[in-house]
C-alpha cells in the first residue's frame, strides 16, 4: 500500500481486515527494548484514549520521547508510545 514517508526505508503491506504491517529498513537492529519494534494499534477516538491516560497517570510518550506529547507524522496521523508490563513499546495512532 501506499507508504506515507516516501523514504525509502518503510514497505506498507495490507493484510487484510483493515489491518496493515508496515517494516523498516534499519542499519542497526537493536537487540534491547526499543521503539524500532513495536506493535501498533489504530483507534477512533484517540483524544479519548490519551484522556484515560492522563486521568490514570498512564506514562506515554512521543516518537522521540517527549513525555507525555504526541507525534505528528508526516501524513498528519497523530501518535503516541506507551509501554506494556513487560516494557515492550505500542504505538497507538489515530488512522482509523
Amino acid at each position: 500500500i501506499e507508504e506515507p514517508f516516501k523514504d525509502n526505508l518503510h514497505a506498507w503491506y495490507d493484510i487484510g481486515g483493515g489491518a496493515a504491517l508496515h517494516i523498516i529498513e534499519a542499519a542497526n537492529v537493536p537487540t534491547q527494548i526499543s521503539k524500532v519494534n513495536h506493535l501498533c494499534f489504530s483507534m477512533k477516538d484517540m483524544d479519548a484514549f490519551i484522556k484515560t491516560l492522563q486521568d490514570t497517570n498512564y506514562p506515554f510518550e512521543s516518537w522521540v520521547g517527549e513525555k507525555g506529547k504526541v507525534t505528528i507524522r508526516v501524513d498528519g496521523i497523530r501518535q503516541i508510545y506507551i509501554q506494556d508490563p513487560d516494557g515492550m513499546w505500542l504505538e497507538i495512532n489515530d488512522d482509523y
